[in-house]
C-alpha cells in the first residue's frame, strides 16, 4: 500500500485525495492545507495540518501529492523527494523553465518517480483525437482554447492563481501537450498576445491571452484562455486539429457553459473529417466525469510506482510543454516573437 501525504486541498488537491481514498492501492496518511478548508465526509478523518514541512518529516509518505499554488510546486516536489518519496505535481510543473529542469533533474539525482498531472493524457476522447489526428498526416493546424466565464468562488480562485502565472501558462500546458503528442516536429517560435480585462488583478497581469507555436515541419499552433465575469460564454471551447487530409474535432452538446469544470474535460463527441471519404462521428457520450479522469489519473500513479515505469519521456515532454507556454507569456510581456 502506498502512503500518501497530500498538500493542497482547492478543487484539483480534493479530487485527487479523493481518488486516494477511493483506491485499495493508497493509504492516505495526512492532508496539508493553509487554511482549513470545507471537507467532503470521506476525508474528515484524516489528520490535517498546515505545515508541509513538517507533515513531511513526521509521517515519512512514500508519495505525495503536490497540488498546491503553482510558485509552490517545484519546492515542494523536491522536498519530497529528498524526503524519500514520489511525487504527484499537479500542472504547471514550476513557474519558471529553470525549476522545472531541477525538478527532473531532482528526479534523475534520487531516482525518484514524479507524475505531472497531465489529465487529458488518461481521457479516452483526447487519446482518441491523438490518434486519429496521427493517421491523418501533418502537417497541422492546432486550434484549441478554454475561457471560462468565472464569478464568485471560481473568480476568487482564478485571481489567486493569477498572483503568478496567467491563464495561457496554467491550462495552456495541457494542450501544448497535445499539440506535441499529435505532431513529433520541434517548436521553433512563439508569438504571444494579452490584455488585463480587469481591475482586481494585479497591473502587471493580464487575465485574457492568445498565442500562437510554430514547428519545424511547418505546423502552427494557436491556443486562447481567459477567466473572469467579463469572459464570452459563446466559442469558450474549440478544439480543432486540422491537417492536409481532414481534421478532428471536439464537438460540446448545444447547452455546454464554461463554468461547469466537467465541460473542461468532457466532451460530447469526435468528428473525423477526411477530404476523401466525408464525416465520421464518433460518440464519447459515455466517457469519464471529472472525478472518474481523477481516479484513471492517480491508478496510473500507482501502476508507475508499483511497476517501476521510465518516465523521463514524461517529465521532459511535461518540462517541453510549460517552455512554450512561458515562452508565450514572455512574448505577450515583450511584445516580440521568443525563438526556442
Amino acid at each position: 500500500m502506498i502512503r500518501v501525504l497530500v498538500a493542497g486541498l482547492g478543487n484539483m488537491g480534493l479530487s485527487h485525495a479523493l481518488a486516494y481514498h477511493n483506491n485499495p492501492a493508497f493509504q492516505i496518511v495526512g492532508l496539508v492545507n493553509r487554511s482549513t478548508p470545507k471537507l467532503p465526509e470521506e476525508l474528515q478523518s484524516y489528520p490535517l495540518t498546515s505545515d508541509y514541512t513538517e507533515a513531511l518529516t513526521r509521517l515519512k509518505p512514500d508519495l505525495v501529492c503536490v497540488a498546491t499554488y503553482s510558485d509552490s510546486h517545484a519546492d515542494y516536489a523536491c522536498a519530497a523527494m529528498d524526503a524519500g518519496a514520489d511525487v504527484f505535481v499537479e500542472k504547471p510543473l514550476a513557474t519558471t523553465v529553470a525549476d522545472a529542469k531541477r525538478v527532473q533533474a531532482k528526479a534523475v539525482e534520487t531516482g525518484r518517480r514524479v507524475v505531472v498531472g497531465y489529465i487529458l493524457r488518461h481521457h479516452p476522447s483526447w487519446i482518441r483525437l491523438i490518434e486519429e489526428a496521427r493517421a491523418l498526416g501533418g502537417p497541422y493546424v492546432f486550434r484549441l482554447n478554454l475561457n471560462q466565464q468565472s464569478s464568485g468562488p471560481t473568480w476568487d480562485v482564478h485571481k489567486a492563481l493569477m498572483q503568478t502565472t496567467p491563464p495561457i501558462v496554467d491550462c495552456g500546458v495541457h494542450y501544448v501537450d497535445v499539440m506535441c503528442q499529435i505532431t513529433d516536429a520541434k517548436p521553433v517560435e512563439v508569438r504571444g498576445m494579452g490584455l488585463r480585462l480587469s481591475n482586481e488583478i494585479a497591473p502587471d497581469m493580464y487575465n485574457y491571452g492568445h498565442f500562437q507555436v510554430l514547428f519545424d515541419d511547418g505546423s502552427l499552433g494557436w491556443y486562447e484562455a481567459g477567466w473572469g465575469p467579463m469572459m464570452s460564454d459563446t466559442a469558450f471551447f474549440i478544439k480543432d486539429v486540422i491537417s492536409p487530409n481532414g481534421a478532428v474535432s471536439i464537438r460540446m452538446p448545444d447547452n455546454a457553459r464554461s463554468d461547469d469544470i466537467d465541460t473542461h474535460t468532457k466532451t460530447n463527441l469526435l468528428r473525423v473529417h477526411k477530404v476523401a471519404t466525408g464525416d465520421t462521428d464518433i460518440s464519447m457520450a459515455d466517457e469519464p466525469g471529472h472525478q472518474q479522469l481523477c481516479d484513471r489519473e492517480q491508478a496510473f500513479v500507482a501502476r508507475a510506482i508499483a511497476e517501476k515505469l521510465d518516465l523521463s519521456r514524461h517529465m521532459q515532454d511535461a518540462v517541453q510543454s510549460l517552455a512554450i507556454c512561458l515562452a508565450a507569456d514572455e512574448s505577450v510581456r515583450s511584445g516580440q516573437p521568443v525563438k526556442l
